[in-house]
């Protein structure tokens, strides 16, 4: 028991304050109220172990103890006398690695503090965060969850779980978006989910390129697990216990009942797969955080991809799970090749490639990277664009009511954003197209 106090001590020393050596030596000897000559070497091999990493979890620094000669042996030998005769309650420092120390974040250094900033109580704080699963776990009345649960097939197969959070838990993602996220720079390569940046920008580096490489992510909000996202919050500076919390508000482990509930009948194979993947800690599919929080997670993957790339002289962009390469005669040499070499750096960092989806589209074919083509300029699908085009000019015609085939509430809005959406693709073709729509009769 005392063993476990003394590590507990000094464990949490060492994680309360600035990180240099003499700090966390000096931290540990108030905790122990003794100048032991031991704890400046141990001090040493901590700091030495995690300079310049991501903040390490308590339970890491406690194996980091466990596992340290140097500890053992003084434990050995002083036991009868290491005792804690004070525990420091000073809230922890925040402590970004050096890359994120720029970032624009605001300054949290306690679950208090974290629920002050998210105007919550500290019991409302871990009904939300759940960091016990205690709502995965437990037959709860699906009142008391924190979401709304949609099964859906994927048209290429498998199934897609949606995971709406209900209201107030809604709200103070929405603020951890805007507050925390919102202000934490993205990769150059990602596109998705980007202020400034959109589906055209994604595709413009890839215009008249001898060869396109198209890949696609398997559940790839779901394969980034609670573990990454506490340990992002770490790396933005935030100590354990508030990194932890904003891990948990921000992700979702399934309960067992959504999947007894449904009415939909699947493959037992993808069935039992799906459950496998949701029941644990994951960014769900529907919450307001999740498409930021995977493109952070993902920053060490697209660093990876974007120097691949470039090493084989072709350029890289991503959209959310989709990763788009492209280049000249060399790449298209080694493009195979190359493709392999991705699946295998993904499966490295968690990721699995969707490979019925892979695509390698040279000049001689149409180019197609994200409902766009690429060959000469971007632009939108020839057939896609006649159809919305025989679409505006019925509605003109005959009324805009037989054309509503899919019963959307609102048409016109409907019409409106596909009618957008060619004008930011290609103005001259969206032009022809506003200018149908708006001579429409709407009643």
């Amino acid at each position: 028991m005392q063993n476990r106090l003394v590590l507990s001590a000094i464990a949490s020393a060492f994680l309360a304050g600035e990180q240099s050596v003499d700090a966390a030596k000096e931290r540990a000897i108030r905790a122990l109220g003794q100048r032991w000559r031991w704890v400046g070497p141990l001090a040493q091999r901590y700091i030495e172990e995690y300079a310049g990493k991501t903040r390490p979890t308590y339970r890491a620094v406690v194996r980091f103890l466990v596992d340290d000669h140097g500890f053992a042996d003084a434990w050995m030998t002083y036991s009868r006398k290491i005792r804690v005769v004070q525990w420091l309650t000073d809230s922890q420092l925040m402590l970004p690695v050096r890359a994120a120390a720029n970032w624009d974040v605001p300054p949290i250094e306690s679950a208090g503090a974290l629920a002050d900033w998210l105007q919550v109580t500290p019991g409302e704080l871990d009904w939300f965060a759940d960091l016990k699963g205690l709502m995965s776990v437990t037959k709860s009345s699906p009142k008391l969850r924190h979401y709304y649960y949609k099964v859906r097939s994927k048209g290429s197969g498998g199934i897609r779980l949606i995971e709406a959070p209900k209201s107030r838990l809604k709200k103070i993602q929405q603020q951890i978006l805007g507050g925390i996220l919102n202000g934490i720079p993205t990769h150059p390569a990602v596109h998705g989910f980007c202020k400034g940046r959109s589906i055209k920008t994604f595709v413009t580096p890839h215009v008249a390129q001898r060869v396109v490489l198209r890949m696609d992510l398997e559940n790839f909000f779901p394969s980034i697990s609670g573990a990454r996202v506490q340990a992002f919050f770490r790396t933005a500076g935030y100590p354990g216990s508030v990194a932890e919390t904003l891990g948990g508000i921000c992700t979702n482990a399934t309960p067992q009942e959504v999947w007894r509930q449904q009415e939909f009948k699947f493959d037992q194979r993808q069935m039992k797969e799906a459950r496998r993947l949701y029941q644990w800690p994951h960014l769900p599919q529907g919450a307001p955080t999740s498409p930021a929080l995977a493109n952070l997670c993902a920053y060490r993957v697209d660093c990876r991809m974007a120097g691949l790339a470039a090493a084989a002289g072709a350029v890289y962009t991503r959209y959310a799970d989709d990763l788009t390469f492209s280049g000249g005669e060399e790449f298209e040499r080694r493009v195979q090749r190359f493709a392999a070499h991705v699946a295998a750096i993904l499966h490295e960092e968690g990721f699995r490639v969707h490979h019925r989806k892979t695509r390698v589209m040279r000049q001689g074919v149409r180019q197609h990277v994200a409902g766009l083509v690429a060959n000469q300029s971007v632009n939108v699908v020839r057939a896609d664009f006649d159809v919305l085009k025989a679409t505006l000019t019925n509605c003109l015609r005959s009324g805009p009511d037989d054309q509503n085939r899919e019963a959307h509430p609102n048409f016109r809005a409907h019409l409106d954003g596909r009618v957008g959406f060619v004008e930011m693709i290609n103005p001259a073709k969206g032009k022809r197209l506003r200018e149908i729509l708006d001579r429409v009769e709407w009643r």
